[in-house]
């Protein structure tokens, strides 16, 4: 049996569910349960505080966990980072208030600084050399300096509208975070079957959100041009119409390629245009 760490609230356990269920693991999780069998799959979901996964990963109480790398990276767990998931980007950063006279992380000798994250804040700190006084807060960070608690914070910044509206500005950048799985190193070797078949069913669903499906209308006259502006993994499927002269093209293309694509298919003649999301792409 496979055992999985996810928060049990907070920014991660929406997207961490909506990942499981995707993934065709059909979980039953009431409200306050601490713990979840998977339906169709010999598995268990544990719902945990986001600081105590690192340690029940580390300690083996579950094999894999869907967590933040911030939260590994402040409780300096030994464990392994198996697969970047895309979601929950932000990073983790120091930020002082826009009045004050800031060039460089020396800046930052003797004062005092405000975080939920002093671990990772003191070996920066180190690497820099800067003695600073540190104020751990577990929450609402970033008013520290407005209530004259501090003088500047650390704290995790995604879009940085929560700095901007406090009076703050983002410095330092200590270090760039996404949800991850994460595995206890036992299990990697113990249970690699299992964990392995676990990761197969997650990068055909990240694989999926990065495509999107399209098929379209096009002159068989056009069919070639068309084809060598498309990204295709091989090539494109190319099936007749019933109107002479016209066939359908089928294709999968990456999302960052897509609007330049459309562009030029339109071009040459294409019409008809369908795009379709992909719900797994395995290759």
């Amino acid at each position: 049996m496979i055992r999985i760490a996810i928060q049990k609230s907070g920014r991660l356990y929406d997207d961490s569910i909506d990942l499981l269920r995707r993934c065709g693991l059909k979980l039953d999780n009431g409200k306050g349960q601490l713990k979840a069998k998977i339906k169709n799959y010999d598995a268990e979901v544990f719902f945990l505080r986001n600081s105590d996964i690192p340690q029940y990963l580390e300690d083996g109480v579950v094999d894999l966990a869907i967590i933040g790398e911030n939260v590994i990276t402040e409780k300096d767990a030994d464990v392994t980072h198996l697969l970047g998931l895309g979601f929950s980007e932000c990073r983790l950063s120091i930020a002082t208030p826009k009045e004050m006279i800031y060039t460089d992380i020396k800046s930052l000798e003797g004062a005092k600084i405000a975080t939920s994250y002093p671990n990772t804040l003191k070996r920066f700190l180190a690497k820099n050399n800067v003695n600073a006084e540190l104020h751990i807060i577990s929450g609402s960070v970033e008013i520290a300096p407005n209530i004259g608690l501090a003088d500047a914070i650390c704290d995790l910044v995604s879009s940085g509208s929560t700095l901007f509206k406090n009076g703050l500005v983002e410095q330092e950048i200590i270090l760039e975070s996404e949800a991850v799985i994460a595995a206890n190193k036992k299990s990697i070797s113990d249970k690699s079957e299992e964990i392995e078949e676990i990761l197969f069913r997650v990068r055909a669903v990240l694989k999926a959100e990065e495509n999107r499906y399209i098929l379209f209308n096009v002159p068989d006259d056009k069919i070639e041009i068309v084809s060598s502006i498309l990204p295709v993994l091989k090539s494109p499927t190319v099936l007749p119409l019933m109107i002479e002269g016209w066939s359908s093209i089928h294709t999968v293309i990456n999302q960052k390629d897509f609007w330049n694509v459309i562009s030029q298919i339109k071009k040459e003649g294409a019409e008809g245009i369908l795009v379709l999301p992909i719900e797994n792409m395995i290759l």
